[in-house]
């Protein structure tokens, strides 16, 4: 995971941000410079693809536990459509499971 990545996930998508879907997290990343963005979209890509983010890595940066990897990894390629193919609505994690 890059740095621009990581220091994403663990600022805007945490425990006491994560529920806030009232989209304010895509205009935040876009006010990022493109180095940024950039990063941010092909280090998320690069998860997707690999699925070398563990639940329990997730937990770590976030708090936020899922029950299993393809949980997670659906909430990541929802948030991945959202955050850069225009989904018009943030997806949220799963409440307590």
């Amino acid at each position: 995971m890059n740095e621009d990545l990581h220091a994403f996930i663990r600022a805007y998508m945490r425990l006491e941000t994560a529920y806030d879907t009232t989209g304010f997290l895509r205009p935040t990343l876009l006010g990022f410079n493109e180095s940024v963005v950039r990063n941010v979209r092909t280090g998320l890509e690069e998860i997707l693809q690999t699925r070398s983010l563990t639940v329990d890595d997730y937990t770590g940066l976030t708090n936020i536990e899922f029950p299993d990897e393809d949980t997670l990894y659906k909430y990541l390629q929802d948030m991945y459509a959202y955050l850069f193919e225009g989904h018009p609505e943030q997806p949220e994690p799963p409440e307590d499971f």
